[in-house]
């Protein structure tokens, strides 16, 4: 990929972010999924998943080393023609660097998750990230989360959404593009993280009892991706067709054909 092209998909992310329309990522772990979900017509970015991928490598979630979680985006990356946006856990040690790593990689956005780090340092963070982009000269759009709400514990959830809204504003201050918050599904939940980060701000996870997109969309919500479930649902089809194959011993006749 050369550096036109990753400016280019970076504009591209960048217009989708800032549509009226609400962007729908399906999270993909390898190449063949990546194959498979971009092939559709109506999708438009990829995003990866990082419990997905550190899955397929034997890691729990947040464990994954930063070289394959690299090594996996570059995968993803070279297997698609449209603007991948990588998980990209906390941003490792030195998130600046993961940052330029990942660009050099044609990576054009990420979630880096603050793990409710204090203020400062979260913020500082992202900071550091937007300045590595910055420096490479492409629209890097960073999809900013915090683990306010999802890490929150047994405190009231309005001080969970008061203090996502305080860390969110800090990150698009910063220059990040959008604001991940997990653990956002409900209207209840959504309305006033909305009303505190702004319209066209707000990223969430479509996890399974969250809004439909379309609802989502007229909250003001800007993106919304499937995380791990995506994975889950397909081991899930993987359990069931082996379970099939010790009874029948049949492989449906529908099966698509190996190309």
């Amino acid at each position: 990929m050369t550096e036109t092209n990753t400016s280019g998909r970076a504009q591209q992310l960048k217009a989708l972010h800032e549509a009226p329309e609400i962007l729908r990522v399906v999270n993909v772990w390898d190449a063949v999924s990546a194959a498979t979900v971009a092939a559709l017509p109506r999708t438009k970015a990829i995003a990866t998943a990082g419990h997905s991928i550190a899955a397929v490598h034997g890691y729990a979630d947040g464990t994954m080393p930063l070289e394959t979680a690299l090594a996996a985006a570059k995968t993803i990356v070279d297997a698609v023609d449209l603007p991948v946006t990588a998980d990209l856990d906390d941003g490792y040690d030195n998130p600046a660097e993961t940052i330029r790593r990942a660009i050099a990689l044609g990576v054009v956005g990420a979630n880096v998750e603050d793990r409710l780090r204090p203020f400062d340092e979260a913020v500082a963070r992202v900071h550091a990230i937007m300045a590595a982009a910055n420096d490479e000269g492409i629209a890097f759009q960073l999809n900013a989360r915090t683990d306010a709400i999802a890490r929150g514990g047994d405190r009231p959830i309005k001080d969970s959404i008061d203090d996502a809204v305080t860390r969110g504003r800090a990150f698009l201050d910063a220059g990040a593009a959008l604001v991940f918050v997990p653990g956002a599904l409900t209207r209840q939940v959504i309305e006033p993280l909305v009303e505190g980060l702004g319209s066209g701000k707000l990223s969430v996870i479509g996890a399974p009892g969250a809004l439909p997109a379309a609802e989502l969309q007229e909250l003001g919500v800007a993106r919304v991706s499937y995380g791990p479930f995506t994975q889950r649902v397909a081991l899930r089809a993987l359990r069931d067709l082996a379970t099939d194959l010790y009874g029948t011993g049949v492989v449906p006749a529908d099966t698509p054909p190996l190309n």
